[in-house]
């Protein structure tokens, strides 16, 4: 059965197009209340998404099937995130396909600021000739400040390079040699207030930058500093703003976003030196018709072969490496499952080591897979979404670990959880590059498919053991499909490893851990 996806905003036709192209059921249905796509969701496997569609923890509790929400658009204030990665949702944005749309509409507010063009078309269509009122300032050799300088802000930042601005960047995450590479001087953010003629803000709203230019932040600007913001509503303190137009130690301002939205009824507005526009920052028809290709693209990929673009929620997997890495991620699934059913005690943290082959591979959906095996013990519904959730929401430290080394077999995947009991330690490999196979179980050497029903026995080392464990098993009417044993020494501690058929029932299980020998008992589920 094909996946289905829902589009919910008005996308371009292009969306649907290429999601049909790539195998996937689509239904266009623009404009549903909140009841309306509430009573339809659990139909989809996929939802595509503008700012219109509000994507709620509710909504999340009716989409059973529901696997990923696509946001044509780089914001996501629209999603409940944490509500989609705790169901194990996918939710991925288009970072980049209106990066040039927004950078573009931040320059022309620039240029409208220092030239106060609204103001001069409003005077002259109302028949003055206000020629001496309206004087303007050269963007040449002034300073742009910006706050943020990810892929928009630096598409700025090149263009203002271009008109021969000085432009200074504040971003944490900002090196010092990309700075170098875009051509702006990284600074701190009051120095960046001290020096800016023009600031021009790109960076997601967060709890760290939310009202970033603040009534102190905005009392540090240079007198008649002019402000664009084209990225988020709420980094500025509006009434903070308003009181620096009216005082006119901010000369203007150019808002396309606002704390509340859509802003009817603002404050500021009619405030001289205020420049509004509609939220227009990605609303060119070049703009549009990418985001729809882009996020189409995005969710096909992640529905039909895996691939993850893009997402905030889990590490990006290219459709191209996902084939590559499906062996390794079912690999590390069944060690994540194996070692959360046989681990007991306190946790405190998990390592995933890999070397060899695996080691050349992006590392981050093979742990993910790993905890997605090692929380699925502990939780209804996991996947490798919400299993990194899940582990921090219970304090579990995870660590990565990879080893350029190739020792005895090509690949090899360790995992180990530290307990209050100790260390326990499961490895496994691959045999003919896609099957699966445990090589190491607590420090015993043991070689193992890992599937299905299992039963798991330690022992001690003994003959005869062998023969009364199979005569039990046999008693219970219970069929052995496989028999692994590994042991630390002749006469010492051994393990075993059954495949059978069904569910070994409890009966059965107190009945082999009665057996002469056995120090421990556990029924196994792959």
């Amino acid at each position: 059965m094909p996946p289905k996806v829902l589009i919910s905003d008005q996308l371009d036709p292009a969306a649907a197009e290429i999601l049909r192209a790539r195998g996937c059921e689509v239904d266009e249905k623009p404009g549903l209340s909140p009841g309306d796509l509430a009573a339809i969701i659990a139909d989809y496997d996929g939802l595509a998404v503008r700012s219109a569609t509000k994507v709620t923890a509710k909504l999340l509790e009716a989409a059973p099937r529901l696997k990923v929400v696509g946001r044509a658009g780089i914001g996501v204030d629209n999603i409940d995130v944490a509500a989609a990665s705790a169901r194990g949702i996918v939710v991925m944005n288009t970072p980049f396909g209106n990066s040039i749309t927004t950078a573009e509409h931040a320059i022309a507010l620039m240029f409208a600021l220092a030239r106060q063009l609204p103001e001069a078309d409003a005077s002259t269509q109302a028949g003055k000739w206000e020629k001496n009122r309206f004087m303007g300032v050269e963007l040449t050799s002034k300073t742009l400040g910006l706050i943020g300088c990810g892929n928009i802000g630096a598409i700025v930042a090149d263009r203002a390079l271009g008109l021969r601005m000085r432009v200074i960047a504040h971003d944490p995450f900002l090196t010092e040699e990309r700075a170098i590479e875009l051509g702006v001087r990284k600074v701190s953010l009051d120095e960046l207030l001290g020096l800016a003629d023009f600031i021009t803000l790109h960076t997601p709203l967060t709890d760290a930058t939310r009202n970033i230019l603040s009534r102190e932040a905005l009392a540090k600007t240079k007198s008649g500093v002019r402000i664009i913001n084209c990225a988020r509503g709420g980094l500025i303190d509006e009434a903070a703003l308003k009181d620096g137009l009216e005082s006119g130690h901010v000369a203007g301002a150019a808002l396309d976003v606002f704390a509340e939205e859509p802003a009817t009824a603002s404050p500021l507005f009619g405030v001289a030196g205020l420049i509004s526009t509609p939220h227009l920052g990605a609303s060119t028809s070049e703009a549009q018709v990418n985001v729809a290709i882009q996020v189409a693209e995005q969710i096909a990929d992640y529905l039909v072969n895996g691939g993850v673009t893009n997402a905030l929620n889990m590490p990006s997997l290219s459709a191209e490496e996902a084939p590559k890495l499906r062996p390794y991620m079912k690999l590390a699934e069944k060690l994540g499952s194996l070692v959360g059913q046989l681990a007991h005690g306190a946790l405190s943290h998990i390592s995933i080591e890999v070397e060899g082959a695996a080691a050349e591979l992006n590392q981050k959906p093979i742990t993910g897979a790993v905890l997605a095996g090692f929380m699925a013990v502990h939780s209804d519904s996991v996947n490798m979404v919400n299993a990194p959730f899940l582990a921090r929401e219970r304090g579990l430290d995870v660590r990565e670990i990879r080893h350029e080394r190739e020792g005895v077999y090509h690949t090899l995947l360790r995992v180990a959880v530290q307990t209050d009991e100790g260390e326990r330690s499961v490895a496994g490999t691959l045999f003919g590059e896609d099957a699966p196979r445990l090589v190491e179980l607590f420090g015993i050497n043991i070689e193992a498919d890992l599937d299905g029903s299992m039963l798991y026995v330690v022992n001690e080392d003994r003959p005869g053991f062998i023969g009364s464990i199979g005569t039990a098993l046999g008693e219970a009417g219970v069929n052995i499909a496989t028999f692994h044993l590994g042991r630390r020494t002749a006469g010492g501690e051994a393990v075993l490893l059954l495949s059978v058929d069904e569910p070994v029932a409890e009966p059965v299980l107190w009945k082999v851990c009665n057996l002469a020998g056995v120090k421990m008992v556990r029924a196994l589920r792959f």
